[in-house]
């Protein structure tokens, strides 16, 4: 199996971490969330945006905290595969919303999962009997 040097997981879960809370914005800019297609939300609509902003903001910390944390690489993994993949799978599941999908979201969100999997695989196979996480330590 080839090793994906430590580096190289850093930085990738860094960025992933950076642009996976983007959203976040929308706290302090409304006008943000025109990038949604919604340009002037009835209150409940930004509330609930807002509210995902928050989401956002919380798994792309996450990812950076990863990035620095082996220890912590699994769960945090996990979460963003099932997070981001619920999203992609209602999108794509609703052609109304498929249509007006962001086309930087359609292709960010898949290209995280697939390299948020492949992370996952690389840590199954370098962990061994005794070896708690099958990471290097932090």
């Amino acid at each position: 199996m080839v090793q994906i040097p430590e580096r190289v997981i850093r930085v990738t879960l860094l960025l992933m971490g950076v642009l996976t809370a983007t959203p976040a914005l929308a706290l302090v800019d409304p006008g943000q969330l025109a990038s949604y297609g919604v340009s002037d939300p009835d209150p409940v609509v930004l509330t609930l945006l807002q509210h995902r902003g928050i989401f956002q903001l919380l798994l792309g910390a996450a990812l950076v905290w990863a990035a620095f944390r082996a220890d912590v690489r699994v769960p945090v993994a996990i979460a963003a595969v099932v997070s981001k993949g619920g999203a992609l799978m209602l999108t794509l599941f609703r052609p109304d919303v498929r249509a007006e999908a962001s086309a930087v979201a359609m292709v960010f969100d898949p290209i995280c999962i697939v390299l948020l999997t492949a992370l996952l695989v690389h840590v199954a196979v370098r962990t061994r009997p005794g070896d708690r996480a099958g990471m290097a330590p932090a």
